[in-house]
């Protein structure tokens, strides 16, 4: 009986490798050489299921925010609506190994993107992305708002880019200095924040 070969699942192996190495050493250093070798497998291997090295770079960005969408997905919905809300805000902000890797990955890839010249490559993945946690900072107030523990008046596509602002600053601070910005850290500014949105 042939052997059934889970393409999808190697396809996120190889994705995988290239995390590993863009972290290591940096973007520049993902050639399919380098993947190759760090998922044990040959280059031959590697260009069967990416023939091009952008179309890798652009599968592996993508499987962040698929990863992160997916987390987000399997949150349960229930309890008092702030400690919801902080719940979900907290999943989207690199708090654990996991979520710190994609993050790093991430932001590799987004400088790169930014040093391409015209819109295609991977600048195409960015606005996606941003919009779908923009979409998640309005849908966790839209919540807070028919929960009635929101200021009545508020403008609430304003406070979307300011929540959408603070979870990518807040973000970057976990990741540049974690022995400052905790996880406990990240939970009371959280909850400071929406404390302000208060009646």
């Amino acid at each position: 009986m042939p052997k059934i070969v889970d393409h999808e699942a190697r396809r996120e192996e190889i994705a995988q490798a290239l995390w590993r190495v863009v972290r290591r050493d940096g973007i520049r250093a993902a050639s399919v050489r380098t993947i190759a070798a760090e998922a044990g497998w040959s280059a031959g291997a590697v260009r069967y299921y990416f023939p091009d090295q952008d179309g890798l770079i652009s599968f592996a960005m993508d499987l962040v925010s698929r990863r992160v969408h997916a987390r987000v997905s399997r949150l349960e919905n229930t309890g008092p609506p702030v400690e919801v809300v902080l719940r979900f805000l907290e999943e989207v902000i690199p708090l654990d190994p996991e979520r710190l890797a994609e993050f790093d990955v991430w932001l590799s890839f987004t400088a790169q993107a930014q040093a391409e010249s015209g819109a295609g490559g991977l600048r195409k993945h960015l606005g996606p992305v941003n919009d779908g946690l923009r979409t998640l900072c309005r849908q966790l107030l839209d919540s807070l708002a028919k929960a009635d523990v929101l200021r009545p008046g508020l403008d609430l596509d304003l406070e979307t880019e300011r929540l959408h602002a603070l979870i990518d600053g807040i973000s970057f601070h976990v990741t540049l200095q974690p022995e400052v910005t905790t996880a406990e850290r990240v939970r009371q500014v959280l909850a400071a924040h929406l404390l302000s949105l208060r009646p």
